[in-house]
């Protein structure tokens, strides 16, 4: 039985891990999946000060609250950047950190950073004056690969459920303790197949290139595989 603790990326909750967690519970596991500060049911949290840190602190309380021991810590999209920040504070407590389609920025690097000029401008004109990420589209798009899997369904339950971001979170840079070093890494990569992820590690592409040595295992699907392929993301899980 491993313990898995369930970080989502953003605009999500705890709800987007449940058949996830369904069916890693099934096969005899515990997880435990997180809502962060600001988002789904706790979005009236949400403040302008609601960043990286405050979802850092999230994870750690949870599982020193909880005194849990030999976890594997999981987190998609943004959430890869708060299990990374979180595992140099809680190395002692960790089997493993697993990257669901995200990956350990590099030192100093934020979520935000990660987008081209253009695009960011484009961001920071959507947000104004406010301090939420508003939530995307969600609309069927056979452009955009993102959304691969996806069907009416789903979609509907993200443009349903899904909720404006704390922004701070994205623009807060990334800074580890060293013991985040010490904890054995994973990635499960939906959207570059392994042997381009070896490449991008390889040149030192900000998303993986702290992955050198981690195992790196695909899911070909869109960005978003606890809805498109959850009983596969299950089972990939268990193997870790």
């Amino acid at each position: 039985m491993t313990t898995f603790v369930l970080v989502p990326g953003m605009w999500l909750g705890a709800w987007a891990w449940q058949d996830v967690a369904s069916r890693l519970a099934e096969a005899g596991h515990d997880p435990r999946p997180v809502t962060l500060s600001g988002v789904a049911e706790r979005a009236a949290e949400a403040t302008p000060q609601t960043d990286l840190d405050t979802h850092v602190a999230d994870v750690v309380a949870l599982i020193e609250g909880a005194d849990l021991r030999d976890v594997v810590l999981v987190g998609h999209s943004y959430g890869g950047m708060v299990v990374s920040v979180a595992a140099g504070v809680l190395a002692a407590r960790l089997r493993r950190v697993v990257y669901v389609d995200s990956g350990p920025l590099p030192e100093g690097m934020s979520q935000f950073g990660t987008n081209p000029p253009e695009q960011q401008e484009r961001i920071l004109a959507e947000i104004g004056d406010g301090f939420l990420a508003p939530v995307p589209p969600f609309r069927p798009d056979p452009d955009d690969p993102s959304l691969a899997g996806l069907d009416a369904d789903m979609l509907a339950l993200l443009r349903e459920r899904a909720t404006p971001h704390p922004f701070a979170s994205a623009r807060q840079p990334v800074h580890y303790r060293p013991d985040f070093a010490t904890v054995p890494s994973a990635l499960i990569s939906c959207m570059f197949p392994a042997a381009q992820v070896h490449e991008m590690i390889a040149a030192g592409h900000p998303y993986f290139a702290l992955l050198a040595g981690a195992d790196v295992l695909e899911l070909p699907t869109g960005h978003w595989p606890m809805l498109s392929r959850p009983t596969d993301l299950a089972t990939l899980l268990s193997t870790l």
